[in-house]
């Protein structure tokens, strides 16, 4: 291990013997009481060196025996520490694509702030490369949104949708003027390969089963390994009112799927659906039957529309949606619980404030979440990829040190962590 401060904190003095790490109230935590020779032993935390060489420089700078591995230890616990040279097969294979890991440096040092094992932040990035996810939707929200998670480091984004590129299509960041006149489908994935830091890994088609139709055969193989599908349709009823036939083999074969898009000028995101465990477009579509008779009347009526009509999809909002889509994705990818699962995030024009509106699931829909959720009672246990609490950063010492506490001048007394309140 060749251990060092997690560079993306920014480190400031308090006062004359503590020391804090970051700036914002996320991150910021706060080490001390620090005496003067363990403050310079900080500063040797650079990656630069391993662990015998640490402590031989910390005998040298008169640190007591164990100092080194104690404040180490707390530093690890605090989740302020990374290593250099640390992780998977994986991740020692991104380290050698220097030109690649130098795209991805701002990525991999946002991801070293919500892991806390030294290493585990390059593993996830490498893990993202292994990755299949697929974007239905070739407008102004899914090629943005397909274009950040290739840039992200996910090894295959696939984009689907028919028809040819219309100007209204384009988008900074997704489909170029150029492409006007195109497939969707090719354009859409001619700017994910753009946008991509390294060329994206190739697989191998899969022969189709025996016994089974063509068509068959090509759905099961697409859908075949998928850690995600995302739904950013073009058509704001479909954005509005998503169908739940659309996703139904995705529920059948239990693939995670997450619903964003613009609709009259609000923006969607979510909900994120894992079959089984959280509420669905099913779930949606009777929550609202519930609360109004005439739902189903005026959903048939809008979906029944056949005039051709440019939607209002403002530029700035859809390429908002697409990022913060794109985020709750990457979370739930990286294996953390993001809040659109079981919930729609919404903002409307011109105020812009972000909201969420919690979908339970509901008992009458055929996904199953209701069911699972009935008899458990308040306070149970909830599912592997719950949204719904806090998760705790469980490496966190949060204890402040005795305010009585006293040290001789100069010795290096003991040091403790805890949340700066910033």
């Amino acid at each position: 291990m060749h251990p060092m401060v997690k560079p993306a904190l920014r480190q400031g003095w308090r006062d004359l013997d503590t020391v804090q790490f970051g700036m914002t109230p996320a991150h910021a935590i706060t080490l001390g009481p620090v005496d003067p020779a363990t403050g310079s032993f900080l500063r040797l935390l650079n990656g630069a060196r391993g662990l015998p060489l640490l402590r031989e420089e910390g005998r040298r700078m008169g640190l007591p025996d164990g100092h080194v591995d104690t404040l180490l230890g707390r530093l690890g616990r605090a989740g302020l520490l990374d290593d250099l040279r640390g992780g998977s097969p994986a991740a020692e294979a991104l380290r050698k694509r220097g030109d690649t890991l130098d795209r991805l440096r701002p990525d991999l040092a946002s991801l070293s702030l919500s892991t806390s094992e030294p290493g585990a932040a390059l593993g996830q990035l490498a893990a993202r490369r292994s990755l299949r996810v697929r974007v239905h939707g070739a407008g102004r929200v899914g090629v943005v949104l397909a274009s950040l998670l290739s840039g992200a480091g996910v090894g295959e984004v696939d984009v689907r949708d028919v028809g040819r590129v219309e100007p209204w299509d384009v988008a900074p960041g997704g489909l170029p003027a150029e492409s006007v006149g195109e497939r969707r489908d090719e354009a859409a994935r001619a700017a994910v390969r753009r946008a991509a830091p390294d060329r994206p890994v190739r697989r191998a088609r899969a022969s189709p089963p025996s016994g089974t139709g063509t068509a068959e055969a090509e759905a099961s193989r697409a859908e075949t390994g998928l850690s995600l599908v995302i739904v950013a349709p073009r058509d704001e009823v479909a954005v509005h009112a998503p169908d739940p036939f659309v996703t139904e083999r995705l529920t059948a074969s239990g693939t995670p799927h997450l619903y964003a898009g613009v609709v009259e000028g609000t923006g969607v995101v979510g909900p994120l659906v894992l079959p089984g465990e959280t509420s669905c477009a099913g779930c949606l579509h009777e929550d609202r039957t519930d609360g109004d008779p005439a739902w189903p009347r005026l959903v048939t009526q809008w979906r029944c529309g056949t005039a051709r009509r440019v939607g209002a999809c403002d530029l700035t909002l859809a390429v908002a949606v697409a990022g913060l889509a794109a985020a709750h994705a990457l979370t739930f990818l990286d294996g953390g619980p993001p809040s659109s699962a079981g919930a729609r995030w919404e903002t409307s024009l011109p105020a812009l404030t972000w909201h969420s509106r919690p979908i339970a699931p509901h008992p009458a829909c055929g996904c199953g979440a209701g069911v699972k959720g009935k008899g458990k009672g308040k306070g149970a246990a909830k599912g592997e990829h719950s949204s719904t609490s806090g998760v705790p950063r469980a490496t966190m010492a949060v204890q402040r040190p005795s305010a009585g506490r006293r040290r001789e001048s100069g010795a290096a007394g003991p040091t403790g962590t805890w949340r700066a309140h910033v």
